[in-house]
């Protein structure tokens, strides 16, 4: 069936209309304009943590702009390809057209999600925190397939991940793990996985060959900056050393090297083994402790809003998506009923889709709010 050009540029350009519309692209220039002027300012490094706010800023913005104005002149190229093949009637320059539209549709769907990542820490890189529940061995079983997946759907985009922390359960699987996404808006993208997801599967070990469901809890925090200010007083935090363990309760380490932190005002606990050193276990410890905090104090602040709950909680009743491998195989958010069939492409890291839908879906939810 020949593709009707038309119609997909028409819908092309209506996208990148709003695209514009929520990058408010002459307010981008402006502030552009703004931030060159402070950088350029010859007292601008006296002040070291303004400079890197101000540098920061204006690198944004850039790339920012760049990204609509870049896909804005794709958009123009295809149409000076659709109408030079048109014309001249050469099905390859059309055919052409038509593999760079696919391309372009891809791309420009992405863009529009970016642009609904302008929340205050959106940008941020992420640390996530994956947690066995309810279901035992097969519970262990399920927080190692989500470290899997979302480590490879890191790798398919390039993005550098960090495991800072893996708690072996006895038999077979994680009781946690925690690892950061060190990319730029890795924490907008991943913030709504955060919740309970649920496995339906004939458990691989039960002898008898019964169906299983289990559970495992996803948290998803900014990752903290130093202008955050989140300062945490001594006396507020326990720290308890303890020796690395692998899987099988091994130990892999034969010093006390492995830190657990826990902030007593709020019980907050951080365990970290994964640094060479007990020094960096503290600092990776430290870093992460500070990020919860720092959600939590946001959350306080917008409870009416309630803009950060779900990433706080990941409680047993926020229950978020099912990965049913028997007696079906289907991948479903019971949020927005977005759906896979193929779980083993969702769980080798294809979970673009669920991402999109997610943060769609919470954009629409803080529209119906304001």
């Amino acid at each position: 069936m020949a593709v009707d050009f038309s119609q997909e540029l028409k819908d092309l350009r209506q996208t990148m209309d709003s695209v514009r519309e929520v990058t408010d692209v002459d307010s981008l220039r402006s502030q552009i304009a703004d931030l060159e002027k402070q950088s350029a300012a010859p007292d601008l490094w006296d002040d070291v943590e303004h400079a890197q706010q101000v540098t920061s800023a204006l690198s944004r913005a850039n790339a920012e702009l760049e990204r609509v104005t870049g896909m804005d002149r794709r958009v123009e190229d295809l149409e000076v390809l659709v109408e030079l093949g048109t014309e001249e009637h050469e099905d390859e320059v059309l055919k052409e057209a038509e593999r760079d539209l696919a391309k372009l549709k891809k791309d420009v769907a992405e863009l529009e999600v970016r642009t609904l990542l302008n929340g205050e820490y959106d940008q941020r890189e992420a640390v996530v925190t994956i947690r066995s529940g309810a279901g035992g061995v097969d519970a262990a079983d399920f927080a190692e397939m989500l470290l899997r997946m979302y480590l490879r759907w890191a790798e398919r985009h390039g993005y550098e991940t960090k495991v800072l922390d893996t708690s072996y359960a006895e038999e077979a699987g994680l009781k946690s793990a925690t690892f950061e996404v060190k990319a730029p808006y890795a924490y907008g993208h991943l913030a709504v996985e955060g919740g309970t997801h649920r496995l339906v599967r004939i458990s691989p070990f039960d002898n008898q060959g019964r169906r299983q469901t289990s559970f495992a809890a996803v948290e998803v925090v900014p990752l903290i900056e130093s202008t955050d200010h989140i300062e945490i007083p001594e006396n507020e935090i326990k720290v308890d050393v303890f020796r690395s363990s692998g899987p099988g309760g091994q130990s892999v380490n034969t010093t006390d090297s492995a830190v657990r932190m826990t902030h007593v005002p709020t019980g907050i606990v951080v365990s970290m083994q994964n640094e060479k050193s007990q020094i960096q276990n503290r600092a990776a410890a430290l870093r992460v402790l500070q990020s919860r905090l720092l959600v939590m104090r946001k959350a306080e602040e917008a409870a009416a809003k309630k803009e950060l709950a779900g990433d706080v909680k990941a409680s047993w009743g926020d229950q978020m998506r099912s990965y049913v491998l028997h007696p079906y195989q289907m991948v479903k958010d019971l949020r927005t009923d977005y759906e896979v069939g193929n779980t083993s492409a969702v769980f080798d890291g294809e979970i673009d889709g669920f991402l999109e839908a997610g943060i769609r879906w919470k954009r629409s939810l803080e529209r119906q709010e304001a």
